[in-house]
């Protein structure tokens, strides 16, 4: 299948190599050299902007920020829906608000295109294995276009609805609980690092017991390593958690938890950890306390 990837960061990367492993005839798009150089290393064909991208596309993975910059990949002045094929599909990865599915879904289907609202969860090290979930919505024409595409970059595919948007209400639940699952482990290790007690230790009791979470025995460990290489960066959080917001205030429902895990992530990015694994929104701690956390191995 000819397949274009936009966006060959953390989880595209990993979205491409598999495509490509799988026998696709995949080109990359992406605006870091060091990026594009890493693709075609591994046999692939990486280009600067949308408009370079070969024609007669059968299917493109969109895995940008949010939803401005797919409308722009798309539909832009260096959009690149000219050199897909009519009827192609379109898989539009990012995380973003449901309303901004819904519309693009509408604009790609009156371009002639198949458009399957799709976000995925399992971080880099999923994109990278092609173990990714993927929560799925669209036309059972969509599914069955992109269907070489998902076998190849996920394990699981959830099919949500016929209409863009219902995937990413679901993602934009997942996301309020990831970001307040991290905010939550940040704290709770800071707290126990101010009373004394020893990081490596608390953690390990911790992961074997009631309090644990999946985002405590993942990230944490960042924590530990003094690593805070972004694998998942605070802005996304910054990002992600406004879209849960804006959402809550056009359905008038509070949500304590996200607004409170939010000004976290603000505060760590205000503090210059924006481009930080998200981890280190337990830095907000260290300004305010003192807190000594460990240093890189």
């Amino acid at each position: 299948m000819k397949v274009g990837v936009i966006g060959l960061g953390t989880m595209g990367m990993g979205a491409a190599l598999n495509l490509l492993n799988k026998g696709h005839a995949v080109t990359g798009c992406e605006l870091r050299a060091e990026s594009r150089a890493a693709f075609a290393e591994a046999g692939g064909t990486a280009v600067a902007s949308p408009e370079e991208l070969p024609p007669d596309l059968e299917a493109l993975v969109v895995f940008v920020v949010n939803a401005v910059q797919t409308e722009a990949v798309l539909f832009g002045d260096k959009g690149c829906l000219p050199r897909m094929t009519k009827g192609g599909v379109i898989l539009c990865c990012a995380t973003i608000a449901p309303e901004a599915a819904r519309a693009l879904g509408k604009r790609i289907e009156e371009a002639g295109f198949l458009m399957l609202d799709s976000p995925v969860s399992g971080g880099m090290v999923g994109a990278r294995a092609g173990t990714m979930t993927v929560m799925a919505s669209g036309s059972d024409a969509a599914f069955a276009k992109a269907d070489p595409v998902l076998q190849a970059i996920s394990t699981k595919v959830w099919k949500l609805g016929a209409e863009p948007g219902v995937g990413s209400t679901v993602k934009m639940v997942n996301q309020l609980l990831a970001g307040v699952h991290i905010a939550t482990a940040a704290e709770a290790l800071a707290l126990g690092i101010r009373a004394g007690a020893d990081a490596e230790t608390l953690f390990k009791v911790i992961s074997e017991s009631a309090g644990s979470s999946w985002m405590w025995q993942n990230r944490v460990p960042h924590i530990l390593a003094g690593d805070d290489t972004p694998l998942s960066a605070v802005n996304i959080f910054v990002k992600d958690l406004g879209i849960v917001l804006d959402q809550a205030r056009a359905l008038t429902f509070p949500l304590p938890m996200a607004a409170a895990a939010h000004q976290l992530f603000l505060a760590a990015s205000a503090h210059g950890q924006g481009y930080k694994d998200d981890a280190f929104v337990i830095r907000v701690w260290e300004a305010l306390t003192g807190i000594p956390l460990p240093a890189k191995s």
